[in-house]
Formats: C-alpha cells, sequence, structure tokens
C-alpha cells in the first residue's frame, strides 16, 4: 500500500509541475472540470423536474380522491349511517394527511431545483471566466512569440541600442505571466482545489 501512494504522489506531483509550466493547459483542465459539472447540474435539474411532475400528479390524485370521500362522507350523514361517515372520515383525514406530505415534498424539490439552477448559473459564469483567462493567456502568448521574433530580428540589426516598446518588452511580458498565473492560483483556489 505504502508503495502505490508513494507512486501517486509522484505522479500527483509531477502533474502539478508540468501543468504550472503549461498553465494554458491547467486553464484547459479547469475548464474541463467546470463542463462536466455543468452537465452534472443540468442532468440534476432535469431528474428534479421530473420528480416534481411525478409529485404534482400524485398531489392532483390525493386532492380527486379527498373529493370523492368528502362526499361519501355527506352522502353517509345524509343517509343516516354514522358507521359508514365515521369510516369515510378517516379515510378522508388520511389522504389530507398525505397530501400534506406530498405538498411538503414537493416543496423541498422545488427548492433543490432552484438551487441547481442557481449552481448551473455559478458553474457557467466560473467557465466563462477561465475561458476569458484562456484566452487572455493565448493573447500574451502571441505577444510574447511577437516580441520574441521581433527582439532577434532587432538584435541582430541593432547592436546596443535599447529602445523599449511595452507591447513587445520581454521584461512586460514576464510580468504579465507571472500576473496570469497569479490569477490562475487564485481562481483554484476560490474553486476549492
Amino acid at each position: 500500500m505504502g508503495l502505490f501512494s508513494e507512486v501517486g504522489q509522484f505522479f500527483e506531483t509531477r502533474l502539478e509541475e508540468f501543468l504550472k509550466a503549461h498553465p494554458q493547459l491547467e486553464l484547459q483542465a479547469i475548464a474541463e472540470q467546470l463542463q462536466e459539472q455543468e452537465q452534472e447540474a443540468n442532468r440534476l435539474t432535469q431528474d428534479l423536474q421530473r420528480q416534481l411532475t411525478q409529485v404534482e400528479q400524485q398531489i392532483a390524485q390525493v386532492a380527486q380522491d379527498i373529493q370523492h370521500w368528502h362526499q361519501r362522507v355527506q352522502q353517509a350523514e345524509a343517509g343516516r349511517r354514522p358507521d359508514l361517515a365515521s369510516a369515510a372520515k378517516a379515510r378522508e383525514a388520511a389522504l389530507l394527511r398525505q397530501g400534506n406530505q406530498l405538498w411538503g415534498k414537493m416543496q423541498g424539490t422545488k427548492k433543490r431545483i432552484e438551487q441547481a439552477q442557481s449552481l448551473l448559473v455559478q458553474l457557467q459564469q466560473k467557465r466563462q471566466e477561465v475561458k476569458q483567462k484562456m484566452d487572455e493567456l493565448q493573447a500574451s502568448q502571441k505577444v510574447e512569440d511577437a516580441y520574441t521574433s521581433s527582439w532577434e530580428n532587432f538584435s541582430s540589426t541593432s547592436g546596443d541600442r535599447q529602445t523599449y516598446n511595452s507591447a513587445t518588452d520581454p521584461l512586460e511580458a514576464q510580468f504579465q505571466k507571472w500576473e496570469m498565473d497569479e490569477q490562475i492560483r487564485q481562481m483554484k483556489q476560490k474553486m476549492g482545489r
């Protein structure tokens, strides 16, 4: 058992190091995880909607049964049959209790649907944030690549001139990468990783 946990820890550490070295892949993994959670939230919402429909149908059926037995109570009382009236009242009371339980179940299901939908919105927002960060990182990478190629061209032709363009400054690119890594770390903390 100890060997397996050590090997698992080793691979987990290597994976974390690899993802830190490749933030685009890390963001992509987060986006995929969020998408899976979003799909799960959608499935949960659909299941809860089906449950809600079933409970509403059961409530409608119980309401009809209550009306039926209420009429039976009135019929037995009009026919001077207290034994039947008493039994019909007991049946009506049992149906009222069942209706109350179903009503509570319906309210609980509605609340769970609201929570699932709220979670879905949060996941969609998080996924949009991750997509935005991926786009920013990709744009930053393009700027860095453009800088590298222009710097190579510049250094081969310009000699010792030291003029800096903020869009192609390697130090600025390093700061942008560092800021992006910091934002990714903060997003991971918010997500509870």
